[in-house]
């Protein structure tokens, strides 16, 4: 008996130090050779055109990659170029507008100070702190201190916007190295695709590549379908808002659009968190026109995700609303913004993995040893 609880435990540890040594590899190799991962991502991608170049036009394989690969860096070239271009002027207009809305607020806030209710109100708070002087520093302090706190919010949002700019501006250059490194390997890898497989699939036991196979097969399904269908619903989402705020006659409609678009990543809040307050907003401000029509373009899109969405999410994984939005909030805690994306597609893996039987592999092979 203790010869087998030996045994259970030598292989739970090897379980372990495994499980511990995939992790540390993913951590310190992928800044590595993240690149290489991206143009098999890309290759990957491509063969589908690659390999219908090559068999039915009889095109040679490398040139059919060098085509491929060359239509898609001048597509992504141009709509990127275009985008930024425009979000750039957007930004910088929206930036000048911003005095004029400060300017609103500030004759709204002015014109409730005056209001006989609240002047009344400011007299008795007066009267309160004249008459009771033990408590004027605690009143200051705070006073003190909620001022500070406003100017120092304030300062870093201007600061980590600024920042920002500065970051993507000094990071081109780096870019476009890796752009260039992840073009090259993606042409290599596509080249040789079917060599490089057989030559890895020489280094693995049969046994262990049936596994991977299954497992592979199942989080192709899985794991694409995901990103797909988020990708097809952003899309859709940040067309029709684009669309929508040009034919109303908003300012910075791409910018806006493609922003809500991302906001569309939220499960259940989607849009919603991003127009409902703006709907609010124009009604406040008194602009009953732009928020009426912006309340019959929500409409519109949420009838538009209700017709759609159950279609495009049919060949993905459904998660469901709570362990996504665990997902995303620890992915954002652990990776920052980008951890949106990391977070629901770390959920799709391990969930894709528990269908696929892996944990039940796993947890046999700890007790009853290798088959």
């Amino acid at each position: 008996m203790d010869r087998v609880v030996w045994k259970r435990v030598w292989r739970a540890a090897l379980v372990l130090a495994l499980l511990v040594l995939f992790v540390l590899a993913v951590i310190y190799v992928t800044p590595l050779v993240y690149p290489f991962l991206l143009g098999w991502l890309l290759a990957y991608a491509i063969n589908p055109i690659v390999n219908l170049l090559n068999r039915k036009l009889k095109i040679p394989r490398w040139l059919g990659v060098s085509v491929s690969l060359l239509v898609f860096a001048v597509a992504m070239l141009t709509i990127v170029s275009a985008l930024v271009t425009r979000i750039v002027v957007e930004i910088i207009a929206l930036s000048k507008s911003l005095s004029s809305n400060i300017d609103w607020w500030r004759d709204q806030f002015e014109y409730v100070m005056n209001k006989p209710e609240i002047q009344n109100l400011i007299e008795k708070i007066t009267s309160f702190y004249q008459d009771n002087p033990n408590y004027q520093e605690p009143i200051n302090s705070r006073i003190s201190d909620t001022a500070n706190l406003l100017a120092q919010t304030s300062t870093n949002i201007v600061t980590y916007f600024l920042n920002g700019i500065v970051s993507i501006i000094t990071s081109l250059p780096n870019v476009a190295t890796i752009s260039v490194v992840v073009l090259l390997a993606a042409f290599f890898i596509s080249k040789d695709w079917r060599r490089l497989g057989q030559r890895t699939s020489a280094w693995f036991p049969q046994g262990i590549l049936q596994s991977v196979s299954i497992v592979w097969n199942e989080l192709k399904k899985a794991l694409f379908g995901y990103l797909r269908a988020q990708f097809i619903m952003i899309s859709i989402t940040a067309i029709v808002v684009t669309t929508g705020l040009l034919i109303i006659g908003v300012n910075y409609a791409i910018t806006i659009g493609m922003l809500i678009g991302l906001v569309d990543l939220l499960p259940y809040l989607g849009v919603g968190a991003a127009m409902v307050p703006w709907i609010a907003y124009t009604f406040i401000y008194g602009d009953v026109k732009l928020g009426i029509s912006l309340s019959v373009l929500y409409g519109i899109i949420l009838v538009a995700r209700q017709t759609i969405e159950p279609k495009v999410l049919a060949t993905s994984v459904g998660l469901e609303a709570l362990p996504t939005l665990i997902a995303m909030f620890v992915g954002l805690k652990l990776f920052g913004v980008l951890g949106l994306i990391i977070g629901p597609v770390s959920l799709v893996i391990l969930t894709t993995v528990h269908r696929a039987n892996v944990f039940r592999d796993l947890y046999g092979f700890i007790v009853r040893g290798p088959k």
